[in-house]
């Protein structure tokens, strides 16, 4: 449906002191504090995991060298989305001379709407990390207990019913440190940077950035800022829904990807039945892992 005099009544008549509502602030891309950017040229991406050798056998004296086979794990599929909109101006609006005060109106909300829009697929992951129906190429999902090796053992990158504190946040730096490859080699993985939402914020900051042990009376230190454990402190994503998960990004490669197949566009045009201006703004891209060990979550207790 095209935008029409008859919606923009009080835009017609003289003494309009101001227009409100379409000039809100809005957050930035917090989605480049979890993902790696790449670009596409193909309707879908691919990336599989390759598993290694197991550790090294003794030979004994006089026998065959043992032979190991490397093989591939398991594929992660992106299929990238089409993320589109638009509107239109009647020719007789356009004809009222609206035309300038609305397209450029319009094309601000129209680019706020697309922002707006990715971000919420970007933290999608996320919120969906721990559903058991959202899996990736292990056929798990994205923060589980389960995550199957070729060698038959299991990968957990995530914690059960722990809000985020001293205790958990700990806990979940040493088991990150016990993290393995597809044939149980250990591997030097380790915490980058914690993911909160805003109702963590306050918590992820004492945790943090303080000198001493929260909320103890003891004079030890903060081990976890005297160490360096995440190195990149904190960051607030507006866009979580779960108001006690929270998660670190690790330094596994390969872990939580964003690809752009087709970086933002607008365009415009008439149409010739109605004499309407249309504006469109298109996008194309996807959000995913590859690498589950890219990520650590935890739902919190409730």
């Amino acid at each position: 449906m095209a935008i029409s005099r008859a919606q923009l009544l009080k835009e017609l008549l003289p003494g309009l002191n101001a227009l409100f509502g379409l000039e809100y602030k809005q957050y930035g891309e917090e989605h480049k504090e979890i993902y790696e950017t790449e670009t596409s040229e193909r309707s879908f991406e691919e990336e599989t995991k390759l598993s290694g050798f197991s550790a090294a056998p003794v030979k004994p004296e006089g026998q065959a060298i043992a032979y190991d086979n490397a093989q591939e794990a398991w594929t992660a599929r992106y299929n990238h989305e089409t993320i589109a909109l638009g509107f239109s101006i009647t020719e007789e609006a356009v004809e009222d001379n609206l035309y300038d005060s609305l397209s450029k109106r319009y094309t601000k909300a129209l680019a706020r709407a697309m922002a707006y829009t990715k971000q919420v697929k970007a933290a999608a992951v996320l919120n969906n990390a721990f559903a058991a129906g959202v899996t990736g190429g292990d056929g798990v999902s994205l923060c589980n207990a389960n995550h199957p090796l070729v060698s038959g053992g299991v990968n957990s990158n995530r914690l059960t019913a722990s809000d985020l504190n001293e205790t958990s946040l700990e806990a979940a730096v040493i088991q990150i440190a016990g993290w393995t490859d597809e044939r149980g080699l250990l591997i030097a993985a380790k915490p980058r940077k914690l993911i909160v939402p805003p109702a963590l914020m306050f918590v992820a900051k004492r945790l943090l950035d303080t000198e001493l042990r929260v909320a103890t009376a003891d004079n030890d230190i903060n081990a976890l800022k005297a160490m360096g454990s995440i190195p990149e402190g904190y960051t607030v994503n507006h866009y979580l829904t779960d108001t006690n998960a929270w998660f670190l990004r690790t330094d596994v490669p390969n872990g939580m990807k964003h690809f752009v197949r087709t970086p933002l566009a607008n365009s415009m045009d008439g149409d010739f039945d109605t004499g309407n201006v249309r504006y469109k703004s298109r996008e194309r891209y996807s959000f995913g892992w590859s690498d589950p060990l890219g990520i650590f979550g935890s739902p919190g207790s409730s």
